[in-house]
């Protein structure tokens, strides 16, 4: 009897130290983000929400709390003479932590001028890093391939990207991204693989059109299409190629272009993404 309860206790023991260990090396995580007008805080909220990690917002010395020209021109002004605005010192030890979500506006094609700053007081090599960003139109994978070039050594794993004028779909799509990647546990429904592209339709091409006919910066024509369903809908892949506007010798960015278009049940198409 006596060598049974010492068994017992023994088990009890094992499981005990198991169940702390296994907690002990949870991965910490940090959601670092820059956000100018509030659009990418919405998005990092929501992660830390989500997840319960820890959060800390970039903040420039000297704001960007301009008009959306006012801020463009200083940004723009601040490329042409290779200036980089100085940042509030971060109160989290990055060290500290193994996964890292970084998240920022996208402006001229990459991450915001005081996400530039942050990186380059910090090393991210070694760490598990997370991007994620809102935009106009696009910028997570070119940024993405900043972020690699920064720090060759870093694990700069899959973002997520959202329009400024998509944030109503954020809790569904982070929850959907944050399971996908292991990151939450929890039910969801995985995306099926587009299929290979074929030449768009009379009908597809309107669908195309329906999406993009809103948003001055682009004219273009799709070319392919492939097609997958989603929960609640459908979503487009398209391959487009610029076309001059009226009036312009040239296309503004000639080339071809990947665009991404949902069609939601009873709802207008509507594009999430440009690719160049």
């Amino acid at each position: 009897m006596k060598r049974m309860l010492w068994i017992l206790l023994a088990v009890i023991a094992l499981v005990s130290t198991y169940a702390c260990t296994s907690k002990a090396k949870a991965p910490k995580m940090l959601v670092l983000y820059y956000s100018q007008t509030g659009n990418t805080k919405v998005v990092a909220d929501e992660i830390v929400a989500r997840l319960g990690a820890d959060a800390e917002e970039i903040l420039p010395v000297v704001p960007y709390d301009g008009s959306y020209q006012e801020t463009i021109q200083r940004s723009a002004r601040e490329r042409e003479e290779g200036l980089i605005p100085d940042i509030q010192p971060l109160k989290s030890d990055l060290s500290q932590y193994d996964i890292i979500f970084l998240g920022y506006p996208i402006w001229f094609g990459t991450y915001a001028p005081p996400v530039i700053s942050l990186l380059d007081q910090v090393n991210l090599n070694g760490k598990k890093v997370v991007p994620f960003c809102t935009f106009g139109s696009g910028g997570l994978d070119s940024s993405i391939k900043d972020l690699t070039a920064k720090f060759p050594e870093a694990d700069i794993l899959p973002g997520y990207g959202v329009r400024a004028a998509r944030l109503k779909a954020v809790p569904d799509e982070v929850d959907r991204f944050l399971k996908t990647y292991g990151y939450l546990e929890g039910e969801f429904t995985k995306l099926e693989d587009f299929p290979a592209p074929h030449a768009v339709t009379e009908e597809e091409s309107a669908i195309f059109d329906a999406a993009l006919g809103t948003y001055p910066m682009y004219s273009a024509r799709a070319t392919e299409v492939a097609a997958r369903n989603i929960p609640g809908g459908k979503e487009y892949l398209f391959t487009a190629e610029d076309k001059p506007r009226e009036g312009a010798p040239l296309p503004p960015t000639p080339g071809k272009m990947k665009v991404y278009v949902t069609v939601l049940d009873g709802e207008a198409p509507e594009f999430t993404q440009v690719v160049r």
